[in-house]
């Protein structure tokens, strides 16, 4: 019935991974499980990076930022799937599905800044650290997170924009458990897309040189690792690059390998596993990647847990 009435409708269809109501609402409580732990430790690297006078250096500042962003991103996709398996209707408006193509290009965008924002200040940290303090300023710092979040405004106004001049056709169901831009252009019926993917192509090469400034950044701080005489200090360096360095492969991996797939008419069970690995996974274990790794993080939670203990 949904299906037949999708046509006299603005909104879409969002079909999600079965059919089945039973399994909806499994994977809806999954869902919201993992939305809530990804919350939960998310707001707890806010939360200490924000009050604990230790985790006041820029690293800490734009791991804070990370933290935002993953939170962010996670609430524009999971609450929305959440409540449409329980409520049985995978109906979304135009309005809704425009803003959550909006805020997902953003956030997605703002993340691939910030990590190579991120790698810059390592580099700096390993590289050049008598200069860090003049370099890495709280200044600069402010200043680059303003231009992170501002790129982040514009890639997603861009990608917004240019899939509002889209023109839509027959069932608009879209084969998702969101309003994914792939699987959003393939309900066009003229090529007004082609501007969309012109945009797309843009974004997708300023992202490309996002990640070769990366990749320069790690290439010197492993090759100025290897030179350090001491074993204790080619340690500290490592426990500080490596969540880093995790984070941005799986980020990187899982989005690129979700875009490079070929968008399908009968998305199969891997579809759907490979959307949640980028959508959902990263968000989810950034901060578990960062609290395992992170000698002075880990002390921090375990005063924070501690105080609460004897606080109740």
């Amino acid at each position: 019935m949904i299906v037949e009435n999708i046509t006299t409708m603005s909104g879409f269809l969002l079909m999600g991974f079965s059919d089945n109501h039973d399994l909806q609402i499994l994977q809806a409580l999954l869902f919201l499980l993992t939305y809530l732990l990804g919350s939960a430790g998310n707001f707890i690297i806010i939360t200490i990076t924000t009050l604990d006078p230790q985790l006041q250096s820029p690293m800490y500042y734009f791991l804070k930022h990370l933290s935002i962003l993953d939170l962010s991103s996670l609430s524009v996709t999971v609450p929305q799937y959440v409540d449409s398996s329980l409520a049985r209707s995978g109906y979304i408006s135009y309005e809704q599905c425009m803003l959550q193509i909006f805020f997902f290009t953003c956030f997605a965008w703002d993340e691939m800044a910030i990590l190579t924002v991120m790698s810059y200040d390592r580099y700096v940290a390993v590289c050049l650290p008598l200069h860090y303090e003049v370099i890495m300023s709280p200044r600069k710092c402010t200043w680059a997170v303003a231009a992170v979040w501002l790129s982040g405004g514009i890639s997603g106004t861009l990608y917004t924009a240019s899939t509002l001049s889209i023109r839509f056709c027959g069932d608009r169901i879209i084969h998702q458990f969101f309003c994914d831009v792939p699987q959003v252009l393939k309900l066009s019926c003229s090529n007004d897309y082609l501007v969309t993917i012109g945009v797309a192509d843009f974004l997708t090469a300023v992202a490309f040189a996002c990640f070769i400034g990366i990749v320069i950044s790690y290439v010197h701080i492993f090759s100025t690792v290897l030179r350090m005489p001491s074993a204790e200090s080619r340690s500290k360096v490592i426990s500080t690059c490596l969540p880093h360095l995790f984070v941005v492969s799986l980020f990187l991996s899982t989005s690129s390998f979700a875009y490079l797939n070929p968008t399908s008419d009968s998305p199969t069970a891997l579809d759907f596993l490979i959307s949640v690995l980028y959508t959902v996974l990263p968000p989810t274990i950034n901060p578990v990647i960062y609290s395992l790794r992170n000698e002075t993080i880990k002390s921090v939670i375990r005063k924070l847990l501690s105080s609460t203990k004897f606080t109740f």
